[in-house]
């Protein structure tokens, strides 16, 4: 194993946070981890031109530096699914291209955290899915979910829909965790998703207001991911 594909089950559940948390903590570890966003959407002009948000708070988080154009080779400015963001746009979505970007960034780095756009049936050109694209790299799928009602359903969907795609399923991670607020949903969701989907939890991250993506305040998500993540259970490779 040389990486995770982090989708969601849904857009806005956390996996930009929590993928910064995981790529600090396995540098820390001793891996020579790198990120990517492939295709990045509501992605706005800077001083330093159109960048991933996504992917930019991750690497400073993470304290990784790798060129923008490999880390996220797609950089669409509508916030909309990536194909059709694309199409208003005019832009041309190559999978090849993003397959170079990959081979590129795993010849700098031993282990690859690559996060998807939204959930892993979100479109990215005519029917070809962020599920085709985490079979196109070979990783086996992270997932990230709510912890709150309805978090049940979304997760067994998305579960059983990339195993019936051929992907492998490493683990689920709940993110946003409110301990004090948790009600009986909350504490008898992970026992089902576990038992349900016969896949593990392998990390319950609680929730920080300060977490802010869009304004790359990383709040405590690398100490939040170390305390909430259980290690062993990603069969990590030795550093």
């Amino acid at each position: 194993m040389h990486g995770f594909f982090i989708t969601g089950t849904d857009t806005g559940v956390g996996k930009t946070a929590v993928t910064a948390g995981l790529a600090a903590n396995l540098k820390q570890r001793g891996l020579n981890v790198g990120v990517m966003k492939p295709l990045q959407t509501g992605s706005g002009e800077t001083a330093q031109g159109r960048v991933s948000v996504d992917a930019f708070f991750a690497m400073q988080v993470a304290g990784i530096a790798d060129p923008m154009d490999i880390v996220s080779p797609y950089r669409l400015e509508p916030p909309l699914a990536p194909r059709i963001a694309a199409e208003i746009t005019g832009a041309t979505i190559e999978m090849d291209k993003i397959s170079r970007a990959y081979r590129e960034l795993r010849e700098r780095h031993d282990f690859m955290l690559v996060e998807g756009a939204g959930g892993i049936m979100v479109p990215i050109i005519g029917r070809y899915l962020m599920a085709d694209l985490a079979k196109l790299l070979g990783l086996p799928v992270l997932i990230v979910a709510r912890p709150g009602l309805g978090t049940v359903n979304h997760t067994l969907l998305t579960v059983e829909y990339a195993k019936a795609r051929g992907l492998q399923v490493a683990g689920i991670i709940i993110n946003g965790f409110k301990q004090s607020e948790a009600g009986l949903a909350e504490k008898t969701n992970l026992g089902l998703i576990e038992e349900l989907s016969g896949v593990p939890v392998v990390g319950i991250i609680s929730y920080d207001a300060d977490i802010d993506v869009d304004t790359y305040n990383p709040g405590c998500i690398t100490k939040l991911a170390k305390e909430g993540i259980v290690w062993e259970k990603l069969c990590l490779p030795a550093s």
